[in-house]
Order: C-alpha cells, then sequence, then structure tokens
C-alpha cells in the first residue's frame, strides 16, 4: 500500500505505517454505535445544586486554593477563526457589490458595534484613503469586508479567534478572547500566592503573534489583578494526524503523489493535556467568554463546580484507602452506593458479585480521572449531549455523545437522542492526578473505537477524513463523570461574527 517515499512521510510525522494501515481500515469499517441506557436529566445523572449548594462547594474551592491544590485552565485555541467568517467570505466571492442576506445586512447594519470597528476603519483609511462610513457611502461593501478578511487588513479570515478584537474593556480600549481568558484564570483559577497558570494550543504559525500579544498584555494585567501569570503553549502533535483517503477508501495523493495527512480534530489535545502537571484542570473553548461586567455568573459557578471535583476527590481518595485494606462487605456496599449515588455508575452484576469481584469492580470505578462537566439547558444550540451510556463491562456511566455516536437506523436511539434536555457546552473541571498523588496517564483512558468520518472537499476533490475521539466524548470515555446543570449565562460561543453583536458580547 505503501511506498518507500510514503514510509519517509509516515515516520517523519511520529507514525508508524501499521498505524495509518489501522487508520485506512477504520474507513473501511467504520466506528460502532454506543448503546444508550437514558438520557442524562436533571435527577437522572445531572445535578442541579441549591443556592446553599454552590456557596458550600465554592467554599471548598477557596480552601483547596488556599492549602495549595494546583490549578490549571486549559484553552484549546489553536483553530483558524476562517468558519467563523463564511458568510463573509461567501459575500466577497458573490459577485454582489451589496449587501442582500439577514446576515450581510445585519454586520453593515451593526458594523459600529464590533469591538474591531476602530481597527478596521484605520485599515481601511490605510488601503482605501476613506473610512468606512464613506466606503459604505459610495458602495465601497466588499471592500470593507476585504479589509477584515486578508493579510493586507486585519487578517481575521486567516488568524486564530484567541487574537481577534472580541469586546470593548471596561475603562476603555478592547480586548481579544485570549485576554478575556487571562482574567478569567485570575478570578478562579489561582493558586497558591496567586499564582496563574494558563496553558493554550496553538498552531505553529501563530505562535509569534501569541507571545506578541501576552508580552503586550500580561504584565498590565499582573498589576491590574494581583497574580502572577505563568502562560505556556503546546502545538497539536502530528503523530496525532490521520491519513485522508478517496471514496473508495483508499489513499489520497496530492498532485505529487504524496499522501496527504489532516489534523483529527480536538480529541488529539488529550495529548497535550497529559502533559499538563496540575492537580487541577479546567477546560473551556476559547470563544465562550464575555466582557468582565457580565463575567460574575461564570465565574460564581466555575468556583462551585471546582468545590465539587475537590469533594469528589476527597471522597474517591478516602474510599480507594479503604479498599487497600481488608475492606468488609458491609464497607463494601456503602462504596457501591457513592459509586451509584455521586458517580451515576451502575451494573446489575454487582448484585452477584462476591467480595473480590465487588472490590476489583470498585477499584476500577474509582481508580481513574475525574471530571465535573457543566451541563447547560438545549435552547437549540448545537453540542454533545448528556446520557448514560454502556461501558464495554456492561455497566452504564455518564458519557457525553455526539450525534455521530448514535445508531440512526435505531427509532429508540434517535428518539432518546431528540429528548435530550441538556447539552455540553465544553465546560469541564478535572482531576488526572490519583489517590496517591501520582499523575494518571490519560492515554489509557481514551475509548478508540470512538470518532467519526467526514466528508472533506480539496482542490475540488471530495475525500474522507477521520476523526478521533473528541476531548470531551470519546477521549475521556473511561473517566469519572459527574453532570452539573449550570445557567446558560455562562454559555455564550462566538461562533459567526454577528454572535460578536449579541447582548453578551457587547
Amino acid at each position: 500500500m505503501f511506498n518507500e517515499q510514503d514510509q519517509q512521510l509516515i515516520e517523519s510525522k511520529g507514525l508508524t505505517t501499521s498505524r495509518v494501515e489501522e487508520q485506512v481500515k477504520r474507513f473501511e469499517q467504520g466506528f460502532p454505535t454506543l448503546r444508550i441506557h437514558s438520557v442524562a436529566t436533571v435527577g437522572n445523572g445531572i445535578m442541579r445544586l441549591s443556592d446553599k449548594d454552590i456557596n458550600h462547594y465554592i467554599k471548598i474551592w477557596r480552601q483547596a486554593q488556599q492549602q495549595g491544590v494546583t490549578i490549571e485552565k486549559f484553552v484549546p485555541a489553536s483553530g483558524a477563526a476562517s468558519r467563523m467568517f463564511k458568510n463573509m467570505f461567501a459575500f466577497t466571492t458573490s459577485g454582489r457589490t451589496a449587501p442582500e442576506t439577514d446576515f450581510e445586512k445585519q454586520y453593515f447594519d451593526n458594523i459600529g458595534h464590533f469591538a474591531f470597528y476602530p481597527a478596521l476603519n484605520k485599515a481601511c483609511e490605510r488601503l482605501y484613503k476613506a473610512p468606512i462610513p464613506k466606503l459604505i457611502e459610495n458602495g465601497k461593501y466588499v471592500e470593507i469586508v476585504k479589509a477584515m478578511l486578508e493579510a493586507g487588513g486585519l487578517n481575521y479570515g486567516f488568524l486564530p479567534k484567541a487574537l481577534l478584537k472580541f469586546h470593548k474593556a471596561t475603562g476603555g480600549g478592547v480586548h481579544t478572547s485570549l485576554e478575556e481568558h487571562l482574567e478569567e484564570g485570575a478570578q478562579y483559577a489561582a493558586g497558591l500566592n496567586r499564582k496563574v497558570n494558563i496553558h493554550f494550543t496553538v498552531s505553529p504559525e501563530h505562535r509569534k503573534e501569541f507571545d506578541k500579544v501576552l508580552k503586550s498584555k500580561v504584565p498590565m494585567m499582573e498589576m491590574v489583578w494581583g497574580v502572577k501569570y505563568n502562560v505556556t503553549m503546546s502545538e497539536q502533535k502530528p503523530s496525532t494526524d490521520t491519513i485522508a483517503v478517496n471514496l473508495d477508501n483508499t489513499p489520497y495523493r496530492d498532485q505529487e503523489g504524496n499522501l496527504v495527512f489532516r489534523p483529527a480534530g480536538h480529541g488529539t489535545l488529550i495529548e497535550n493535556l497529559n502533559e499538563c502537571d496540575a492537580d487541577v484542570v479546567f477546560v473551556k473553548n476559547i470563544d465562550n467568554v464575555v466582557p468582565l461586567r457580565l463575567r460574575n455568573t461564570t465565574v460564581r459557578f466555575k468556583k462551585a463546580i471546582g468545590g465539587y471535583l475537590i469533594d469528589v476527590q476527597r471522597a474517591i481518595t478516602k474510599h480507594l484507602s479503604t479498599l487497600d485494606g481488608d475492606a468488609t462487605m458491609s464497607q463494601l456496599k456503602n462504596i457501591l452506593k457513592f459509586v451509584e449515588n455521586r458517580l451515576c455508575t451502575h451494573s446489575d452484576a454487582t448484585a452477584q458479585m462476591n467480595e473480590e469481584q465487588l472490590t476489583k469492580y470498585l477499584r476500577t470505578k474509582l481508580n481513574r480521572p475525574i471530571r465535573v462537566c457543566g451541563m447547560v439547558r438545549n435552547e437549540g444550540e448545537p453540542g454533545g449531549g448528556p446520557y448514560l451510556a454502556y461501558n464495554n463491562d456492561g455497566s452504564y456511566s455518564p458519557q457525553i455523545l455526539e450525534a455521530a455516536q448514535i445508531d440512526e437506523n435505531n427509532p429508540a436511539a434517535v428518539e432518546l437522542m431528540k429528548s435530550g434536555t441538556h447539552f455540553n457546552p465544553v465546560d469541564l473541571v478535572c482531576y488526572i492526578k490519583d489517590y496517591k498523588g501520582k499523575k494518571f496517564n490519560l492515554k489509557q483512558f481514551v475509548d478508540p473505537n470512538t470518532g467519526l468520518i467526514s466528508m472533506k472537499s480539496t482542490g475540488g476533490v471530495e475525500i474522507k477524513a477521520l476523526e478521533l475521539p473528541g476531548l470531551w466524548n470519546g477521549s475521556m470515555s473511561d473517566w469519572s463523570t459527574v453532570f452539573i446543570e449550570v445557567p446558560i449565562e455562562t454559555f455564550n460561543p462566538v461562533k459567526t461574527v454577528n454572535d460578536l453583536l449579541r447582548p453578551q458580547h457587547q
């Protein structure tokens, strides 16, 4: 299947030919769908905290910060923002000279409300010798959009979201989404001595721009917030790329005859997350941020789910220590109640287990990474959903699933998916060390049988791409998982440029 040149390319990426052959076979076989026990709802897999609960867990979180628990904020930020500007790219190539669609009209009717407007206006004056109002008066709409998207102007069509001007800042100026994450880190993720560890995953071509923004902004933010930032970055590893294939599942080759590999989705970032050395890691998408004046709810619930994580981790440490001894059946049953009630993990087989079997089962369910996931009410936004799904050992537990992981030919499974009340906004806090303080190897808890095959186009040719398990579904499949309801106010993604016109981003 592969010639000598292919093998050299494969090895240069840190892959092996057998690994790539497995990927090709995966295109042929597809991925198995997952068997669902039920949709997770409040009272059935999702916990709703009272105000008293929230205050209790915030107190636990603050104590943990003071006691020296190590904390890191992990932000996937490597993707370019090109999809955010899809509508505006289409406008520039449409042949039209004036806005016609509702999206285009909304953009131009409100152009002065974007935080990047002053920078865009300067770019227009430099490129076209006229400010935006004058260009609009003269019907130069396409020129304005090109000034926003292309390299001669702001280059927003090719930069990552982290470097885009998202919000007008309190007291003047503007903030990129990167800066909003820095502020958030100071508000809920500061450890002992007010040290804030933040990690961004970046693309190699954008690393210098990240460094430039950080060098400019971090010193001032440290003064304002009274913290010391430790900002680190990493890149998606080439060894996590997957081969592209033709529609007949043969390897796709470019015009020079070379194999083509593609990034395999955000699930590959489990490799980057695995290199974090903190106890607690907050995971949140780069575009889900709001200005300071609207951030109180987000910060409150971040602290609450952080405190809940600490509480669960301490209970697990206690139970595993009991299992290290000569636990009685009475103690084992008490630990089983914890697994069923707090971790929502159930197995019919436990009723027939003897002490040795039950001890082994409980140790397996407890001695693994932990994640507490915020879940918001489903109001039509895209995203993975919370379910109680079956595991390979016959037990079922909380899982975040994408629609592609559910059997579309099974009416009952489709109906379950449609009946979901919540979805995952990528609002996670994780504990990645075991009860003895040793860091888990997170790659050991990935389900390799999850993923999806998608259709792509390159140079006008239709090809297939392979996406490995998503970071918060298949890549964390074998983690202990807790779902907690959080307010919709904590979820404010920017999927299109016009989302920046929403009240939450003004």
